[in-house]
């Protein structure tokens, strides 16, 4: 295969985005095909953009059953992407979904066994991955550098969010339309990057407010506290309400710590590492010797292209993927454990209880104020995702 032919189901802010880069050439190997959205204005949008001739759909059966493409990229609401991608691999098309994977693991689980049945090529869009600091963030705790994990701090609130953009969209910032709030549309990037670093928690416990700061159905504010195999803990804070806001990154190990904030990453590094000072120190009152090292970042945050041009790459050379669909799971485990510890007030186990998650899930669907999820799947039914 020399050119990959795709299609992008739901061009809104991100599918219009991806359209454009696939059709100006930003990723070689590539040949925007087809673009499919149920609103028309989009659809004239797309005719009246792109010079070269695509194919048009309302309907992703359609698009999906074409024949007209290689390769599918999913951008529609978060309760769509995995029945969509279900149905891709069915028909043989290799995919890239945005993220999140979906709104809950029982229903991405069927879609991550539905793409290793399918050995297509399967991507997810966490493009926070390939910016060299987390990279190095993580090659310093995979390689043992910063010593054995004992805390993480990540506040991350610079999502701040006017009523205006709530009120843009009718699915927005409701359980039945998007199936979360500040979790789900803002923080799976943190959440992946959260995990992918510092490895998976093992139970949490989340307080959380719902609609605190805005006219909606969602959480807006959420304060999490989670705990690791190896006894380390963490602490995961965020909100669309603080203006101005925080992104700090913190993770501390028993060689020192590593902070990222304001784009560097800073590691203090103990010369000594703690555990080993604790034993042999004798002098009552001290701490090691620490040193405050601006670690140099090399390579390029290639961001959305990237991971568009490593997922190409992967189907038509073989090429190892950044983040691999199925990974997806992960961030979702833990925010779908955010949110059944804050409904129920208890501690959350990671995995989390799906059961219980979708039967909680499903109460808050039948009160919401949005009902029917835009791209045609059935939101309230339990048994599936076709």
């Amino acid at each position: 295969m020399d050119k990959v032919r795709i299609g992008i189901i739901g061009i809104g802010n991100m599918g219009s985005s991806h359209a454009r880069e696939l059709a100006k050439g930003s990723v070689p190997g590539s040949k925007l095909a087809a673009v499919c959205d149920i609103d028309p204005d989009r659809l004239k949008w797309a005719k009246d953009t792109f010079s070269e001739q695509i194919a048009l759909y309302d309907n992703a059966d359609a698009l999906i059953c074409s024949g007209s493409i290689d390769a599918v990229i999913i951008a529609t609401p978060h309760y769509d992407h995995p029945p969509l991608a279900i149905k891709s691999f069915e028909k043989g098309l290799h995919v890239l979904i945005e993220k999140p994977a979906g709104v809950y693991t029982k229903q991405v689980r069927e879609m991550n066994e539905a793409a290793l049945n399918s050995n297509k090529i399967f991507g997810i869009m966490y493009n926070q991955r390939t910016n060299p600091l987390y990279q190095k963030l993580r090659d310093l705790i995979k390689s043992g550098e910063l010593g054995e994990l004992k805390r993480t701090n990540w506040i991350i609130t610079n999502w701040y969010r006017s009523q205006s953009y709530y009120d843009s969209g009718g699915w927005r910032a409701t359980w039945a339309g998007e199936g979360g709030g500040v979790l789900l549309n803002q923080d799976p990037h943190q959440l992946d990057l959260w995990q992918w670093t510092c490895g998976m928690p093992k139970r949490v416990m989340a307080f959380m407010s719902f609609g605190k700061y805005h006219d909606i159905e969602v959480e807006d504010d959420v304060t999490a506290y989670v705990e690791y195999e190896n006894g380390a803990t963490g602490v995961f804070v965020t909100s669309t309400a603080d203006a101005p806001g925080t992104n700090r990154f913190e993770v501390t190990g028993d060689r020192g710590k590593i902070v990222i904030e304001d784009d560097k990453l800073i590691f203090w590094r103990n010369r000594i590492p703690e555990r080993q000072f604790n034993r042999e120190f004798k002098g009552g009152f001290g701490q090691p010797e620490c040193w405050k090292c601006e670690i140099p970042i090399t390579g390029q945050n290639t961001q959305h292209i990237g991971i568009l041009q490593n997922w190409v790459d992967a189907v038509i050379n073989g090429t190892e993927l950044l983040a691999p669909g199925i990974e997806g799971m992960n961030g979702l485990q833990i925010s779908n454990a955010m949110h059944l510890s804050a409904w129920t007030g208890k501690w959350a186990e990671i995995p989390v209880d799906e059961d219980l998650f979708y039967e909680l899930l499903q109460e808050r669907i039948k009160n919401s104020g949005y009902r029917k999820n835009i791209f045609g799947s059935t939101v309230l039914d339990v048994s599936g995702t076709h």
